[in-house]
Formats: C-alpha cells, sequence, structure tokens
C-alpha cells in the first residue's frame, strides 16, 4: 500500500484508465489521520472506490483541474485542514506569511475562500458532474453565517460554490451512503436523504418535520434575525434530537440541512485510525523540505473526538458535536508500538488527545440514547448532577503507554478541562499527570478572570481555576517538580470591557508572568462568540452584550495584557487614566503596572571586549 496517486503517471502506474473520485484539496497531501482529506480518501478507498488526488491546483490556470480527466462519479473538494481565510489572515486582517499546511511552509498556493473557488474552476470544466464539498470551511459555511473578512452575512456556502452536496461534521459516514449511492446510478438531485448533509431544492414539501429558519433577506434586513437563526441551528446538532433546518433564498430557492450523523462507536474509530496511512507528507515534497505541519502531529496519538465543554468561541459543537467519540486501548497501543519503529522516533509521544486531552467519555450516559441537552451545557456555568466526571479510563491508558518499549516519556499537550478535573471526587489523575506527562509547564485555558466575560465565553468561574492552580502548585512542591502552567489568555472577546482588560493585567502582575502570545478574539464562522460580534447580542438570551470593535480599542486590551512592553506603554496609559485607574501608575512594582512615564532601556554595546554604556 502506497500514496493515493497525484498525478496521471502515478494512476495509470496503479493500472487505473480513471478514478472514481477526484479529490481536489487546499492543502499539500499528507497522507495522516490528522488530515481530513487522508481520512476520507482512505475511507472510500477501503470502501473500493479510487481516489485521486489534486492538491493546491492552480486556480488561475482551468486546466490544472484536468489532471485525471473526468472522474467516473465525482469531484470531492475542501479547503483543507483550516478555513483558507483563517489560514490566510490574522486576526488584524493582515496576511500570514507562512503556511504550515503547504510544501516549505510558503503562503499564497491556495486562494482566498477556496472551497468556492475550486468549485467554479471544476465547473468551467466539467459542467454536470456532480460535486460534494466537505471540511471545516464547508462545514461552518453550511448555512447562512457571518463573514469576518468582508463584514457581511454570506450565503450558504452551496449557493456560491455550485456544489451538490454539502457534508458537515466529521464526514466519515456521509461520504461512503453518497458514494455508493451513486455507483447505484442514483442522480446526485435525488440524494436528498442522507444524514450530516446540506443540499439545494426547490421543493420543501416531502421535508418532514422542518424548521424554517429566518429568510436570508430577513438575516441581511435585520442581523438580530440572524442571532435568533444561529440559536436554532445551534439547538439542533445533535443526532437524536435534531430536525432538518430551511433555509430560503428568493422566491423558491431553499437550503435544507439534515439531522446530523450519529457518533461512532469505538470499534469504528479504530477501523478508521488503523487504515493504511502513510503518516507522512508525499515524498514529491521532500525537495521544499516538507510539509511544516506534520511536525506537530507525526508523534501524536489521536484519543477522541467531540467536547462537551462548550466553549463560546469554538466551533466543535457544530462541526464534531458535544458526544464524545473514542478509540480503544487497543487501538492506541497498536499505533504506539508502529511510531516507536519509525527512524525519527526519539522515545517521546508528544500528545495523547483531541479536542479535549482528558475526555474519554461522553459527558452522561444519558447522551448515548437520548442525546444532549438543548437548554444548558454539561460544564457551564457548574457542571451538571448527571455529569460523569471519570479521568480511570484515561490515566491506564497513559500507564500503558508509557510503559511501551521505546517510549521515554508521554506528554498532554493538547490541553486539559481543568473544571473536569475538579469535578472528579478522586485526585489521582493530576497527581499523575504532573508526575508523568508534563514537560515542564502545563497548557490550560481560563482565557479569561473577569466573571462577567467568562460568562459569554461559556467558560468556568475564575475560582474554579483558582482552585485548579493550588492544586497543581501544592502536587508539584509535594512531588519537588519545578513545574508551572502557562495560561491561554484572550482579550477583546465579546463582553470584555476596558475595566475587565485591566483586571486581567493585574491578575498577571500578581502571576509575575508576562505572556509572549495573546489571542486576540478571532470571529471566525459558526460560533456563538462570533454571532455576538456580529449582532451584539447573546441569541442563548438575546441580551445585549457590549463588543469592543474598532482596532484601537482591541489593541489596547490586547497591550494591556503585555503591559511591561515598552512599545505598549502609552496605549496601557490611555487605558488607566480614562478608566480612572491612576492607582496604577507608579513605581512599586508589586502594585503598579506602568510607571509615571516612559522609561527608554539602556542601550549597550561592545567594543574590543569591554562593555561600553552608549
Amino acid at each position: 500500500m502506497g500514496f493515493l496517486p497525484i498525478t496521471n503517471r502515478e494512476m495509470k502506474e496503479l493500472g487505473w484508465e480513471r478514478p472514481d473520485f477526484v479529490y481536489v484539496i487546499g492543502d499539500a497531501y499528507v497522507d495522516h489521520s490528522s488530515f481530513g482529506p487522508a481520512i476520507i480518501s482512505r475511507v472510500l478507498e477501503v470502501h473500493g472506490f479510487k481516489i485521486a488526488i489534486i492538491s493546491q491546483p492552480d486556480w488561475t490556470d482551468d486546466e490544472s483541474i484536468t489532471e485525471f480527466g473526468e472522474p467516473r462519479l465525482g469531484f470531492l473538494v475542501s479547503a483543507g485542514n483550516m478555513d483558507s481565510m483563517v489560514n490566510h489572515y490574522t486576526v488584524n486582517k493582515k496576511r500570514r506569511h507562512e503556511d504550515a499546511y503547504t510544501p516549505g511552509g510558503v503562503s499564497g498556493k491556495r486562494p482566498d475562500y477556496a472551497t468556492i473557488v475550486y468549485c467554479n474552476l471544476i465547473k468551467r470544466k466539467y459542467k454536470k458532474k456532480p460535486i460534494l464539498i466537505g471540511g471545516i470551511e464547508a462545514s461552518l459555511r453550511r448555512l447562512a453565517h457571518y463573514d469576518y473578512w468582508s463584514d457581511k452575512i454570506k450565503r450558504s456556502i452551496l449557493m456560491d460554490s455550485g456544489a451538490d452536496i454539502l457534508m458537515y461534521g466529521m464526514g466519515e459516514l456521509a461520504v461512503v451512503e453518497i458514494a455508493e449511492a451513486l455507483e447505484s446510478g442514483m442522480d446526485v438531485s435525488d440524494i436528498t436523504f442522507v444524514r450530516g448533509t446540506v443540499y439545494k431544492t426547490r421543493e420543501i414539501d416531502n421535508v418532514c418535520e422542518g424548521i424554517l429558519l429566518p429568510e436570508y433577506d430577513e438575516l441581511m434586513k435585520d442581523r438580530i434575525n440572524y442571532a435568533k437563526s444561529f440559536y436554532i441551528q445551534y439547538q439542533n446538532t445533535d443526532f437524536h434530537l435534531a430536525k432538518p433546518l430551511i433555509e430560503k433564498y428568493g422566491e423558491k430557492r431553499y437550503i435544507v440541512q439534515n439531522p446530523p450523523q450519529r457518533p461512532l462507536t469505538m470499534q469504528e474509530m479504530d477501523d478508521i485510525y488503523e487504515l493504511p496511512y502513510m503518516n507522512t507528507f508525499h515524498p514529491s515534497y521532500k525537495k521544499y523540505g516538507g510539509v511544516p505541519a506534520i511536525k506537530e502531529i507525526k508523534f501524536s496519538l489521536t484519543s477522541n473526538r467531540g467536547c462537551f465543554g462548550g466553549c463560546s468561541f469554538c466551533a466543535l459543537t457544530f462541526h464534531q458535536g458535544r458526544v464524545v467519540q473514542v478509540r480503544s486501548h487497543e487501538s492506541l497501543i497498536k499505533e504506539a508500538k508502529k511510531m516507536t519503529e519509525e527512524p525519527e522516533f526519539k522515545g517521546y509521544i508528544h500528545d495523547v488527545g483531541g479536542p479535549t486531552a482528558n475526555f474519554r467519555r461522553p459527558a452522561c450516559d444519558k447522551q448515548l440514547t437520548k442525546g444532549v441537552c438543548k437548554n444548558r451545557q454539561c460544564l457551564f456555568p457548574t457542571p451538571c448532577k448527571n455529569l460523569v466526571a471519570d479521568h480511570s479510563d484515561y490515566i491506564a491508558l497513559l500507564r500503558k503507554l508509557r510503559a511501551l518499549p521505546k517510549v521515554k516519556k508521554v506528554f498532554v499537550r493538547s490541553g486539559v478541562r481543568f473544571d473536569y478535573v475538579i469535578a472528579d471526587k478522586k485526585t489521582d489523575f493530576l497527581k499523575e499527570l504532573c508526575k508523568y506527562h508534563v514537560s515542564g509547564q502545563l497548557r490550560v485555558a481560563p482565557e479569561h478572570i473577569s466573571d462577567r466575560v467568562l460568562k459569554y465565553m461559556g467558560k468556568p468561574g475564575y475560582p474554579i481555576y483558582r482552585q485548579f492552580c493550588d492544586r497543581f502548585d501544592k502536587l508539584n512542591r509535594e512531588l519537588k517538580l519545578n513545574q508551572y502552567m502557562l495560561p491561554y489568555l484572550m482579550s477583546s472577546h465579546p463582553g470584555s470591557h476596558i475595566e475587565d482588560a485591566i483586571r486581567l493585567a493585574e491578575y498577571i502582575r500578581d502571576l509575575g508572568y508576562m505572556p509572549e502570545q495573546v489571542q486576540d478574539f478571532y470571529p471566525t464562522p459558526s460560533t456563538l462568540s462570533t454571532v455576538m460580534y456580529c449582532t451584539g447580542v447573546d441569541p442563548r438570551t438575546m441580551e445585549k452584550v457590549y463588543v469592543p470593535k474598532t482596532s484601537h480599542e482591541k489593541a489596547v486590551q490586547r497591550a494591556l495584557i503585555q503591559y511591561r512592553k515598552p512599545e505598549n506603554y502609552e496605549l496601557v496609559k490611555e487605558a488607566l487614566l480614562k478608566s480612572g485607574r491612576t492607582d496604577l501608575i507608579g513605581f512599586d512594582r508589586k502594585k503598579c503596572l506602568i510607571p509615571p512615564r516612559k522609561i527608554e532601556h539602556t542601550k549597550r554595546r561592545h567594543i574590543d571586549g569591554k562593555r561600553k554604556i552608549k
């Protein structure tokens, strides 16, 4: 078993006349289970379909899509592992200079709104061939959505791409069902019954129990209607409870979203991750230095998918869902053993996790038969009384992995949900984590310390985080380990006033730690927080939310988190003066953030081996 063909010559060497599907992707071709196109193509392959890959075609040249000619059944299209706009632009809408998913890390190898551009490219050459779109970009733009980069509410990506079917979420089950329907001779326009898909239609009489969302024209007239529409979508993301959603465009055009696919069983998860991946990039990329993104995941294990954490700024509820699905210990150990045989393996498994590392089961047993609760979260504002907080399975897995020959250390780097740790009545997990699985620093994500902001973030209150910090510090003292926590902090989230940003700066002052990187809130498609940013209301309650929107205020809030940087002095001083917090301006470093005047750093240089003052 080798790589799937990326050129006509490679296809001919396999003895194929033409592929069943041509898969057009915005990333380099990396045959690893952390890359969505690799999973989808291998799943189709094991079901008997021939898949050829066109990676990062030249969208200015129609011929770039013709490498394999016309496929027998259709085209698959994905922008890649990231939304193409997030891949291209920072939160300040500045162009990024590197692309980790491109050979050599070169930027500019895919277009903006890549899914739409690729589909239109295909349509110009193969007008009648079915096009199936998927991946994170299509999944989170499946219905009308707010687009931060244009500051507009855009139509469903199905409308602008011209594709026939959109697969949302993790598409393994949906893509096989669609492929088999096409194989049977069914016209793509008749494939309207597959869960986890979205399709276009002019008739909705046959949509059973469908919920009519506000029409697109209504969203354009008043963004409050978008908040209402989004919350209906948010309440219909569960396999057991979701209804079909219908969105009208113009006189008689509709987008219909079918309910999501069911969660995968453990056996299905094992089967998918044990497919014959090559676990690296296509060899043709070696001359460019490879694909940078593989470095982070080559020696990591995907233990789970799905997340019941419910952070407002995260799109996982819309993409992978809230029901946690896991792989078996046996499957993970098998992959780890294979990993240890790699020539580049140095004895370190870099991560064992997923969206949240320490989730190894659904939040409660009820979710498997009755679905997730529509109107409450599992952990927020406080853990549900039905929550089963139990790390015993994860502990057992980590123990087995670190006992493997050739394994020196097993790290947990994808982050732990600290309120879930606190909810677990047993305390052995945190001790094992500190003793065996932390590489000097533990990544945690309090995001903020103001309860007002945390409420909109869907994160636990600061006292819970403080309790976790105290436990972590106490355990490290007992174990005589010099380890510390690396908190992820976010500025300018909806609900964050300047006063909240100042409180966060005071926390950082007391922490004695100055974060090197700060995440400005980034309004990406299909999150609760993005809807707050777009509409100024919380879609769950329709209450007004303060939103820091101007580039200046966002810069001020960011500067406060990094108040010690000399270049941030004027912004920090401005914020403190306007807020009446002159008590934080002074020379007492234990109390104040900045001195009364900007102090230039002394410049030194060496001349003739002696240090001189310039």
